[in-house]
């Protein structure tokens, strides 16, 4: 079972559509037990970073999802939610983040923002999320931030929109992609079932 953490921001109904498509069994909750329960925990995103932290705080889920990544749980950030792992964000009157990934998020350095539109990513290098998807793919983007992570080790994939941004991340069971991956057809799902077969090892 993956907990979709809902904390009030997010498509979280195209995430558990998606995982239902390539067969993975999720679950939309904002129970702690709940999470604290499942195989792996996926927390999307749409909307603004501090609104999001103030949510993750007054629900104690941030504290929740800190300890599940730190107890090894798979973890999986989606567009919002790969930024709200990282420490910090400049965004509106900036906020601190749940701090899992090393780094910093800031205005993406575009004469055009948002970046909204699909975008070719480039692995940087091996990732149990890109397995199966050759040396890059397209992917659905929807952001005007972009993550600043502090170890280049934590990169996996970047792309381009106006400069070359980060745009998947994996520390040990830690993982997170900016763009979309339920919007993000048939290499997105591919991403996802990737996430699953992630979460089947890690119980077994």
């Amino acid at each position: 079972m993956i907990a979709i953490a809902d904390y009030g921001m997010g498509n979280r109904r195209s995430v558990e559509k998606a995982l239902a498509h390539v067969g993975a069994e999720s679950v939309i909750t904002a129970d702690h037990d709940e999470i604290r329960s499942a195989a792996a925990v996926i927390l999307p995103g749409v909307g603004a970073f501090p609104e999001a932290m103030r949510n993750l705080d007054r629900t104690g889920l941030g504290e929740v999802l800190v300890e599940r990544a730190q107890a090894g749980v798979p973890l999986l950030g989606i567009c919002l939610g790969m930024q709200l792992l990282f420490e910090a964000s400049t965004e509106h009157e900036g906020a601190r983040g749940l701090g899992i990934l090393p780094g910093t998020v800031t205005k993406l350095e575009s004469p055009r923002l948002p970046h909204i539109g699909w975008n070719l990513v480039s692995f940087e290098r091996p990732s149990a999320l890109t397995e199966g998807l050759g040396d890059a793919a397209a992917f659905y983007h929807v952001h005007s931030f972009a993550c600043r992570p502090s170890d280049a080790t934590d990169v996996v994939g970047t792309s381009e929109y106006g400069e070359r941004f980060v745009s998947i991340v994996e520390r040990g069971n830690v993982m997170a992609s900016q763009f979309h991956p339920e919007k993000s057809s048939r290499d997105g799902l591919r991403m996802l079932r990737n996430f699953a077969e992630v979460a089947a090892v890690a119980v077994a």
